[in-house]
């Protein structure tokens, strides 16, 4: 097995290589300005960011996980209530959830999309939910607690079905909280508004997180919340800053999770490249769809809904034999991820909680075959047709190990061109 890769499953180097001197120069003013935290850096990227999602506001803050924490208590979810969200994603949106106060249940996700189904959220309002007689209010029969919330995590840079989560949401009057982590510049068709809309503009608030490996990442940590609601943006500018708006008059116990000046300088100098890079990405996502059309049957490429303009943070196949797979592309010199092998609800770290195999049974299936394979805005066709090479060879050696091919007859297929 190569120790590096021929193709690599993502690669920060050439992006930051040709941002050298701007991303110096935001060093260059930190260091001249003394602006470590906060300052007029994360007030410009504030500014420049909740315009790129179309949100009146927009707070910096340390981490994905704070801003989705800092966004569900400013939205006014309760401790001990329960938030609704999905089992394959990574365990930041349930660590928020708790972090919260609040408590977490899960419903499955669309064979199609792996985003939140909105068919089996109304099933789980409908079936595993109850009417408080005194409050009026929906509970969870398995939690025991109102349901005041729902979380859709928009799954590798493409987004859930707004229309249909919002619509029960009014229905149920449950807040929305977008879990955008993976989806800046994602967009979706919204019917009943007739018009595109950004992934962060949804719900009463949204979460991103900055990671460096993200569509926009920081060199380091990084998060935002965005918003329309005057209300939440003030209590997450004071959950970041341990309650505070004014200086030693804390208003609440809050938390520290300010963004650093530096980050939020690195962000807006790379945001205004954003656009161009998800364009990028869409066009190698394109060329995967293209190149992956001659196997198919045997490596499944993501769902793109007529509603969804992807922002393709990764580019995620289905397949069987999914690990053999992964290691022969290892050892061919091309990197992957699995992005998640391990739903939520089968996590030690939730064995209390009692969910058992088969509660969600595509999210469980999906995560025995997903792999995710290089994407990145410099991946070019040549890279891409390697990848979709390998992926070929070792289909057909999996092929002839199941059912090996007569002496004198063809492969069954022949390489790709």
């Amino acid at each position: 097995m190569t120790s590096h890769s021929n193709v690599p499953f993502v690669d920060l180097v050439t992006l930051h290589r040709e941002m050298r001197d701007e991303l110096t120069s935001v060093m260059d003013e930190v260091l001249r300005t003394a602006s470590f935290i906060g300052g007029p850096m994360l007030e410009g990227f504030e500014e420049d960011f909740g315009r790129y999602c179309d949100s009146k506001f927009c707070v910096g803050v340390s981490s994905g996980t704070d801003a989705l924490r800092f966004a569900l208590i400013g939205a006014g979810v309760k401790p001990g209530e329960t938030v609704v969200t999905v089992p394959n994603t990574f365990i930041a949106t349930t660590e928020a959830i708790s972090q919260a106060g609040a408590r977490f249940d899960f419903v499955d996700v669309d064979e199609r999309t792996l985003n939140l189904d909105p068919g089996k959220l109304e099933e789980y309002l409908l079936d595993r939910c109850y009417i408080d007689r005194h409050t009026g209010r929906i509970s969870s029969r398995r939690t025991g607690s109102p349901v005041t919330a729902v979380v859709p995590v928009h799954l590798y840079g493409q987004t859930a079905d707004m229309d249909s989560i919002l619509e029960l949401a009014e229905r149920y009057r449950l807040l929305v909280i977008e879990d955008a982590c993976q989806a800046h510049g994602a967009e979706y068709f919204s019917a009943k508004e007739n018009r595109w809309r950004k992934a962060g503009s949804m719900g009463v608030a949204a979460a991103f997180s900055f990671y460096p490996a993200k569509n926009l990442g920081a060199l380091g940590e990084g998060g935002a919340i965005t918003t329309d609601c005057e209300l939440i943006a003030t209590t997450s500018r004071k959950l970041r800053q341990h309650g505070e708006l004014k200086r030693y008059h804390h208003e609440m116990e809050g938390y520290n999770g300010r963004m650093d000046g530096l980050q939020a300088g690195f962000l807006r100098a790379k945001l205004k490249y954003l656009p161009e890079w998800v364009e990028m990405r869409r066009a190698a996502a394109k060329r995967y769809g293209d190149l992956l059309a001659s196997l198919q049957g045997r490596v499944l490429p993501p769902h793109e809904p007529s509603w969804a303009k992807p922002a393709w943070h990764l580019y995620v196949v289905r397949v069987e034999n999914r690990d053999e797979l992964q290691k022969q592309l290892a050892s061919a010199g091309i990197g992957t991820g699995i992005h998640y092998p391990v739903p939520l609800h089968l996590q030690d770290a939730y064995g209390s909680h009692n969910f058992k195999q088969g509660d969600f049974p595509v999210a469980e299936r999906a995560a025995a075959e997903i792999l995710s394979i290089p994407m990145y805005p410099q991946l070019n066709f040549s890279l891409q047709r390697e990848v979709v090479q390998a992926l070929h060879r070792f289909l057909i050696q999996d092929t002839m190990r199941e059912d090996p091919v007569p002496a004198g007859t063809s492969s069954p297929r022949a390489p790709i061109q």
